[in-house]
C-alpha cells in the first residue's frame, strides 16, 4: 500500500486530535482531582464584601457587581 499525501495528512491530523484529547482528558482529571474543582470561590456583592473597597461606588457599581458572574446587564440598564 502506497501512502499519498492525502493519507499522510490525514494520519497526522487524527494523531493530533488523539493527542489534543488525550492533554484534555489530563487536564480535566486534574481539575477533578483539586479541592474546589479549580475555581476559586466568588465573594458576595456589595462593598463590604470587598478587601480594599473603592471610594467612588455608586447605585450603577452596585447593581453591576451584583449581577456577576452572570451575563445579563442589571435590570434598569
Amino acid at each position: 500500500m502506497t501512502f499519498t499525501s492525502d493519507n499522510r495528512s490525514s494520519a497526522v491530523m487524527i494523531a493530533s486530535a488523539v493527542v489534543l484529547g488525550a492533554f484534555g482528558a489530563l487536564a480535566v482529571r486534574q481539575l477533578m482531582k483539586s479541592d474546589r474543582g479549580g475555581f476559586r470561590e466568588i465573594r458576595n456583592a456589595g462593598t463590604r464584601s470587598m478587601q480594599t473597597p473603592p471610594r467612588d461606588w455608586d447605585e450603577t457599581d452596585e447593581e453591576l457587581d451584583e449581577s456577576f458572574p452572570a451575563s445579563d446587564p442589571p435590570g434598569n440598564y
